[in-house]
């Protein structure tokens, strides 16, 4: 490996996980159905090396990811690549439905249904081509779930071996609190989108009680999960790239905090997207950003967050100048 990064114990789990994790979902292509060419096969293979040669030995999917495609070039690198399984944790999310599957006409659609949980997980397991996952989450909430039902789902895939442990993506605090009600096993991880430029989490806890009212209503769900000991991991962590090089036409509190961000990074002696990824990693939850670039530069880039610990100063000047505003 280039370098060791840091790692700590996933809550209530046996689960040794880096600080950083890798997302999964560009390494399919695009989405549209065509098979997997010889170049997505190529690029899988290399970001996921560079990314065990940098530590990380987490690694995020999801079944709609390509339409299954991502799981599917993940799961032939591991293979090529000789990878023990026992080295890296395998995380995967279900329940979101795609337009026109099974059928034409067909909505997007949510469906936590039993039958629905188990047919997923193990079409996830035969692509991804291993015998369990480390993690399973349910992907966004669907209204019409039955908790009985995936309460049962989750007995059978975790009794059978197929899943070690649980958790759950865009969810409320209030919508956690319900599964953990009906659910044998813990619920360990939340993902979420936050970055600077999509703090509603954070922004809840420091702007309550404030006029105009600042926050968004993310129901005080940053605050139960650290009660509740569960991992809070942020997807989009660099707002899509908008933090590092944003677009010609963004708005103003964009650029002045990719301005920032540059010029920090730049006395640092780091990079930015390091920086941007620091702002996350200082924060005490802890919170676990996911890397979704399949650029090798730009994931070493990241990779020096690890390094970097910002000072109370800096986390709260990035966050006034994300904002727009100062704190109260």
């Amino acid at each position: 490996m280039l370098s060791r990064m840091q790692t700590y114990t996933l809550p209530q789990t046996d689960l040794k996980i880096s600080r950083l994790a890798y997302g999964c979902m560009k390494l399919g292509g695009e989405g549209d159905g065509a098979p997997l060419t010889a170049l997505d096969r190529a690029r899988a293979r290399r970001i996921i090396e560079c990314a065990l040669e940098r530590g990380i030995n987490f690694f995020d999917h999801a079944d709609v990811y390509g339409r299954g495609k991502a799981e599917t070039a993940f799961g032939e690198a591991l293979r090529e690549l000789g990878v023990a399984r026992e080295k890296i944790i395998i995380q995967t999310k279900c329940g979101i439905r795609l337009a026109d599957t099974p059928a034409p006409g067909a909505p997007t659609r949510f469906d936590f249904s039993y039958e629905y949980l188990m047919d997923a997980a193990q079409a996830s397991l035969k692509r991804l081509q291993t015998e369990y996952l480390d993690l399973l989450l349910l992907h966004r909430p669907d209204a019409l779930a039955q908790p009985e039902e995936v309460a049962r789902a989750f007995d059978a895939l975790h009794q059978r071996g197929m899943v070690r442990y649980f958790g759950v993506s865009n969810h409320t605090a209030a919508q956690i609190q319900l599964w953990r009600k009906f659910v044998a096993q813990p619920l360990v991880v939340n993902q979420v989108e936050l970055n600077l430029l999509r703090a509603d989490l954070i922004d809840d806890g420091l702007f309550f009680n404030t006029a105009p009212r600042a926050y968004t209503g993310a129901a005080d769900t940053l605050d139960y999960c650290r009660v509740n000991a569960i991992l809070i991991q942020a997807w989009a962590s660099v707002a899509g790239g908008a933090l590092i090089n944003p677009a010609p036409n963004a708005d103003a509190r964009t650029r002045a905090v990719a301005a920032l961000i540059a010029d920090i990074a730049h006395a640092r002696n780091t990079t930015r997207e390091a920086l941007a990824l620091a702002w996350l990693l200082r924060h005490p939850a802890p919170i676990q950003p996911i890397l979704g670039t399949t650029n090798l530069e730009h994931l070493a880039a990241c990779c020096r967050a690890d390094d970097i610990t910002l000072t109370r100063e800096e986390w709260y000047l990035l966050l006034q100048t994300a904002r727009g505003a100062p704190v109260p």
